[in-house]
This record gives C-alpha cells, structure tokens and sequence, in this order.
C-alpha cells in the first residue's frame, strides 16, 4: 500500500543524499491547488536558519560519444524518476496558473497525437544575494545537466545561461516531462544596473528570502515564493523601471515558460509556421514583438510564443490587481548544413541547431510585457 507524505504548513522536509531510496509519490505528476493555497499557504523558506550543505541527490557526468551523441552515465538511473517528478510538479503548477499554456498543450495534443516533447524550460531569477542563475542551476548541475553559452541583454540589463541535458534511453518514446530531457534556460537581471530605489526593493525581498535561495527548485516545484508578498506599490514602481523584474517580484521561481518542440511533432504542425497558424486559428494571440516568427541570423531557428496569462495576485497591502503569469514557446531546429543529405528518418536531436540565440530570445520575453498583455485584451 502506498503512503501518502502530507506536508503541514508549519514545515518542510529537505531530502539529502543521505536517502537510499526516494519515492516517485512525494513529487505526483499532477497536482491541483485552489488560489487559497497560494494565499494563505505559510512560506516555510522565511524562517529557515541555515542553508543545506552541499548535498546532492545524484551527480552524473554524461561522457559524449561520436558524432555529437551523448552515453547514458547509469548513475542517473537511480534518481531519474524523483528527477521527473520535480519536473513534472513543475508542470502541474505551471499549466494550473496558466489555462492558455494548458489549453494549447491539449489542443495541439488533440490534433497530432499524445508524443509531445519540450525543447527547453526556462526560468528567471535576481542576480543579488546568491538568488540569480546559480541558485536555480546547481539542482540541474546536480543531475547531470552541463551549463553551456552565456547571453548577453544589454537593453534588458539580463544575462543568461542555457544547460543541456544528460541523455537517458528511457526518453526516446515518452511524452512531455517523461520524454527527452528539456534544456533550461536560467536569465538573471543584473540588479546593480537598476536605480537605487530598484534596488532597495529587490534587496529588502531576498533578504527576506534568507535560504529561501537554496531550495529555489523546491520553490518552483510547490509554486510559493521564497519571500513574503510585495505591496503594489512596490511592483508598480519596478515595473515602471524593469518588466522582469516586476515579473519576478510576484513569480519567483515559478517556470516561465515552457517550449514544445515542433520538429518532433508528428502531423504537419511540426513545421512552426503552421502550428502558428494552427494556433490564430484556433483564436490564441501570439507575441508580435519583432514578427510573429523569431527567426536566428543563421536561419536554422526558429520560435514563437503566445502572450502570457495574467492571474489575480493580491499584494500586502490588500489591494487585488492582474499580473502577468507565464506563457507558452514553440521552438522548430532545422537539421545543420553538414547533415542536409541525411534521410529524415536518420535525423536525429544532435543533428539540428542546437543552442540559443540573442534576438530570439530578447523578443520571446516581451510575451509577458505589458504591451503584448494590452493588445491581447484589445
């Protein structure tokens, strides 16, 4: 008989490596919570006394093999299935606050068939205090992730790093977090770059978080924050100076996006330009900023994205105002030049552009500004 874990709001349990065995159940695939949750739920990250050590629940190394391919390491065996439930939880969490996000998985679900795969999650993050891209990456790093190019946003005053996957040979036929592993794109904004009263905002709500940046996949995965509710005032006035970073104040770690990878899908929507088409249709906005299609210097790839949801977030002070959620990412990789005469059925993933790319990128995040939100309500 299965034992259930209930989690009281007095506490929170951190399981280290010293665990021999962690069940799949204490993260379940898909979990539902009401608003209430997250309004009344106590942050157990405000009074935590001291971070956990440097502990990990299992750390690979998978070795490349040729031709661009990658060895599944066997370490990761063990631990791949509490892996995917902190992803999966991520999901649930992500899709629960986000019914555009969650209507167009199943829509495009419903028209191709049931074998979706991301191509990436990613995420945002304060770069002050140890709360910026690493305290978000080393769960990652921690199972076999590698950390690989870094983006520059000088406009944005964001910078950020992007992490590929270990190879598993369980992924080939699964299906959205149980499939192919995702890369994950972690940004950070570049918090000393802001004015001075940015700042003291920024600063006064991590160092509220005190660990709370220790535990940031943990965060994600139950969807709180690691601080306490900012007044409205205080997100009004930095989104006055930085969009993301009002974003984060009231998101925290939440995923902000997911990405489903086109190529991979079975129907004619795997081409991007008619799964957005597919998309209008079916009457979803996409981001318009710098062209419904975001297209690499290279030409090799390409992405969309719809305009995030907006959910009802009720501040410190009382006052109960719409703020920008997440959204959705379609992401198509061309096969590279050197493989342009392989058989298509000899494809594979490390035959395709792989990586990430500025000006995609710098558009994509419009998805959650106000003007993409604005012309989505007009």
């Amino acid at each position: 008989m299965s034992s259930m874990i209930k989690f009281p709001s007095s506490m929170f349990c951190v399981y280290s490596s010293s665990s021999s065995s962690i069940k799949s159940s204490i993260f379940p695939k898909s979990i539902s919570f009401p608003s209430s949750h997250f309004n009344n739920f106590k942050n157990p990250f405000l009074n935590c006394k001291t971070p956990m050590e440097n502990q990990s629940f299992s750390v690979l190394s998978a070795s490349k093999a040729q031709n661009g391919g990658v060895i599944q390491d066997s370490s990761f065996q063990g631990s791949e299935s509490f892996f995917r439930s902190v992803l999966g939880n991520m999901e649930a969490i992500y899709l629960n606050k986000n019914p555009i996000a969650k209507a167009i998985l199943e829509l495009v679900r419903s028209a191709d068939g049931d074998q979706i795969c991301y191509d990436h999650f990613a995420f945002r993050t304060f770069g002050v205090n140890g709360h910026g891209i690493d305290s978000m990456s080393k769960f990652f790093l921690d199972f076999g992730y590698e950390r690989r190019e870094e983006l520059r946003f000088p406009a944005k005053k964001l910078k950020a790093f992007w992490f590929s996957p270990p190879k598993v040979s369980t992924s080939s036929h699964g299906s959205g977090v149980n499939g192919p592993l995702p890369r994950i794109f972690i940004s950070e904004l570049l918090v000393d770059q802001l004015s001075p009263e940015a700042q003291e905002i920024i600063k006064k709500y991590t160092n509220i978080s005190h660990c709370g940046k220790e535990y940031a996949a943990l965060a994600s995965a139950f969807g709180i924050l690691t601080w306490e509710k900012p007044s409205y005032s205080e997100f009004q006035q930095l989104a006055r100076e930085s969009e993301y970073a009002a974003w984060t104040l009231v998101n925290g770690y939440a995923l902000n996006h997911v990405t489903i990878s086109t190529h991979r899908l079975a129907s004619n929507l795997r081409s991007i330009g008619n799964l957005n088409q597919f998309i209008e249709e079916n009457g979803f906005n996409l981001n318009s900023e710098g062209g419904i299609l975001k297209v690499s210097p290279d030409g090799l790839l390409l992405q969309s994205s719809t305009v995030a949801d907006s959910t009802s977030f009720e501040f410190s002070d009382g006052t109960t105002e719409a703020v920008p959620c997440s959204y959705i990412e379609f992401a198509e990789r061309l096969v590279l030049p050197q493989y342009k005469d392989l058989p298509t059925e000899k494809v594979e993933e490390f035959h395709r552009r792989d990586g990430f790319e500025v000006g995609n990128a710098d558009k994509i995040f419009e998805s959650t500004s106000k003007d993409q939100l604005t012309r989505r309500a007009a």
